[in-house]
């Protein structure tokens, strides 16, 4: 994988909205609020998910998981777009840009079938209560953590090494806010028809078929939950699988606007704010969401964050 060609220069111009002062201000205050609640958000997740032995079950795991993810995801664009925001010359080395595009794809790629892992985590305990622990055993749960994060991984190389090779005749203005995908592709001085087509097809695999699986496990528990008689065991049901749809709408929707179309045919200004969304706002949502609507994670912090900060037994 020639990544270093002739014509790749030593760093990029991430222009962003640098044409357009005045947002600079208001968009710092976004990122700046937006990333500390979400590394304050998961970070919480993932000690009260691991210091609660009540939580030691597959579903909060699988979140653990998706914490850790949302909090790398995040930290692969936000500090650096913070500090271009306050910079007159925004720029990026040419390894910093590969780096941050292998990450960023390999950790989007990891989100989109960790959603999916989820929805059949969701699907078992709802539909196949009485073979959950048996279906959902610990070694299942790792196999297909792990599945989630090597696949991602792979995907990651082989979408980096197609886009990265292409020839850009000396170009290094990124008119985004960080490396991505789309707005590398519009670098190249080639035809990228066909790099557009092989990218497509992965992006396929990675975004159509977890969305798939995710609509047919839901479609299942939708009808097992309106069989339950209790009307709290409904709410409850609903209560669950509703916080993971949420997450599953805002994540895929976005996702699949800027990874299903091709470059040329997206909105330059609505694809940066596309990109923002899914890339800084979801991850910041994701804890708000999992932990104001799921009665579990509510009480657990009440019994874990006494211990953290108080040093209460």
């Amino acid at each position: 994988m020639n990544w270093a060609n002739e014509s790749s220069p030593k760093e990029f111009i991430l222009l962003g909205f640098s044409d357009r002062a005045w947002l600079q201000m208001p968009l710092f205050v976004v990122l700046l609020v937006s990333y500390t609640i979400t590394i304050f958000g998961n970070v919480s997740i993932m000690m009260v998910c691991i210091l609660d032995p009540k939580l030691h079950t597959p579903m909060y795991f699988f979140l653990t998981n998706l914490s850790v993810l949302d909090l790398c995801y995040t930290t692969t664009t936000a500090p650096h777009m913070l500090v271009n925001i306050g910079c007159n010359k925004k720029t990026i080395s040419y390894a910093g840009c590969v780096a941050q595009l292998i990450i960023f794809l390999a950790l989007g790629a990891t989100e989109c079938l960790l959603l999916a892992v989820m929805s059949f985590d969701r699907y078992v305990a709802v539909c196949r209560p009485l073979h959950y622990v048996v279906i959902m055993n610990y070694w299942f749960c790792l196999r297909m953590a792990a599945f989630s994060w090597l696949t991602g991984f792979g995907n990651s190389v082989l979408q980096s090494s197609l886009t990265l090779n292409m020839p850009r005749c000396g170009h290094q203005e990124v008119d985004h806010f960080f490396c991505e995908v789309p707005a590398l592709l519009k670098l190249s001085c080639a035809d990228t028809k066909p790099i557009e087509a092989e990218l497509f097809f992965f992006s396929v695999l990675i975004l159509l078929i977890p969305v798939k699986l995710i609509l047919i496990s839901y479609g299942f528990i939708a009808q097992a939950v309106l069989k339950i008689r209790s009307a709290e065991g409904r709410q409850k049901a609903f209560g669950t699988c509703g916080s993971h749809m949420i997450v599953v709408s805002l994540f895929y929707g976005t996702a699949i606007y800027m990874y299903l179309q091709p470059p040329s045919s997206t909105s330059k200004d609505w694809g940066k704010m596309v990109s923002l969304f899914y890339g800084i706002i979801t991850p910041m949502l994701n804890p708000l969401i999992y932990s104001l609507r799921n009665k579990d994670m509510k009480e657990a912090f009440k019994r874990v964050m006494p211990r953290i900060f108080f040093c209460k037994k």
